[in-house]
């Protein structure tokens, strides 16, 4: 009975590490990342005896930006972050009370001793002391070309884009999407990702070498929040 009775707790607790696992393990989005293809627009025919007719693109005037649905835009990926905190507090606080003992008809209240025996004196005390202290540094830098999903109504062009990489059993992935002002594409069709609003930027790997430096499942719910010792 006892023996039953213990294989059933650690069954309950290897799957609450299971689910502890599973429930923290990082995955990058499953939204579609992929290519948008280029809208075609089918412009009535005109046969107003024009040589350029509206619609028809004329590539010594064009801006070889991105700047419609299928584009290519390339990212500079330039995401750094550096913050710190402290604290410190220091509280104390004294407290003395004297209550001389009352006195009778002239004469103090004493024992037989000759000591009195209701005169008081009390004291107290309290002392807090905290120090607190927390940074964190970040910084993340690379290059990734996305496509123009949309363009809204401002102009402003919405690109995702992901790059996915295979190498020696284990795969890599970065996926981004954000928000480009036009204004801020460079001429060489770049915009550093500082300048992108709206960004999410996934960066995972999986594989053998992500496996090695992975906690197990059972190990993490031992060191989560829901192991109460």
């Amino acid at each position: 009975m006892k023996k039953s009775r213990i294989l059933v707790c650690l069954g309950l607790v290897t799957s609450m590490g299971l689910q502890q696992g599973c429930g923290i393990t990082f995955k990058p989005r499953k939204e579609n990342f992929e290519p948008v293809a280029p809208r075609v627009a089918h412009l009535p025919r005109k046969d107003n005896g024009a040589i350029y007719q509206s619609g028809m693109m004329v590539g010594w005037f064009q801006d070889v930006t991105a700047h419609a649905v299928g584009d290519i835009l390339t990212i500079n990926l330039q995401e750094s972050t550096n913050a710190s905190t402290s604290s410190n507090t220091n509280t104390s606080k004294d407290q003395t009370v004297e209550m001389p003992g009352p006195t009778l008809a002239g004469q103090k209240i004493t024992n037989k001793d000759g000591v009195e025996v209701l005169e008081n004196n009390l004291e107290a005390g309290r002392e807090f002391s905290g120090q607190g202290t927390s940074s964190m540094n970040s910084t993340f830098s690379g290059t990734i070309t996305v496509v123009v999903a949309e363009v809204l109504p401002n102009r402003n062009l919405v690109v995702k884009g992901k790059k996915l990489v295979t190498l020696n059993q284990t795969e890599e992935m970065i996926q981004f999407s954000g928000i480009v002002r036009p204004l801020d594409i460079l001429p060489d069709n770049t915009v550093p990702s500082n300048r992108v609003a709206n960004v999410y930027v996934a960066y995972a790997g999986d594989g053998a070498m992500n496996s090695a430096n992975s906690m197990g499942p059972l190990a993490r719910f031992f060191q989560s929040g829901v192991w109460p010792y």
